[in-house]
């Protein structure tokens, strides 16, 4: 009988440590996007799509032209995060007004596009960030009436920083230096390419 007694105790005691446990708070963490990702922290994971506006400024190689002017577009990408860290792939296209004529020379940059890789450090809501990768473009010269156009492909390297306004909607502020391989005009008889640097700031809305 007191072996029965000492084995029921025995069960009682246990289920009162279990049900003293539940009511533990929970201390450990949680994430909705990554299982690396703190409790309650900001969230990059995930795709997301915007816009950008900017100003860019180069010079053309073999010309005295240095193309400057207005640049905005569309950029998609998506991140991975893993606790604070944050790295991921991001393409954009954008249509500019970048030109300049020196004596008989015109030269612009009607548009162009990058692919790069992003990897940074998440302040919670703050992300700081580097990212290089593919650039691609169009270099238009012009003289006398006459036209050349080259479409090429170069690299671009830079940095940015973005800011989470909630977990949907970002901004940011970026950099880029461009570099567009070059290709032989032949209104200059020569090869002309163009280099570029881009300062814009853009909007991300994250789904």
């Amino acid at each position: 009988m007191s072996k029965i007694a000492i084995a029921t105790a025995a069960v009682l005691a246990a289920g009162l440590s279990s049900a003293q446990a539940a009511d533990l708070p929970y201390g450990g963490s949680r994430a909705p996007y990554t299982v690396y990702q703190p409790l309650n922290a900001h969230s990059w994971a995930g795709p997301y799509l915007g816009g950008n506006l900017g100003y860019a400024w180069g010079d053309v190689h073999n010309s005295a032209t240095e193309p400057s002017g207005v640049a905005g577009g569309v950029q998609a990408g998506y991140n991975w995060q893993s606790g604070q860290f944050v790295y991921g792939l991001e393409g954009d296209i954008a249509i500019t007004g970048a030109d300049d004529t020196f004596a008989s020379w015109k030269f612009s940059n009607p548009w162009f596009g990058t692919v790069r890789g992003r990897a940074g450090y998440s302040f919670d809501n703050l992300l700081v960030y580097a990212t290089g990768g593919l650039a691609f473009g169009e270099l238009k010269g012009e003289r006398f009436g006459q036209s050349n156009s080259s479409t090429n492909a170069g690299w671009t390297i830079g940095a940015g920083a973005e800011f989470g306004l909630n977990q949907n909607w970002s901004a940011k502020v970026e950099y880029l230096y461009v570099d567009l391989g070059g290709s032989n005009f032949s209104i200059t008889g020569v090869q002309n390419s163009y280099q570029f640097g881009i300062l814009r700031v853009g909007v991300n809305y994250h789904f």
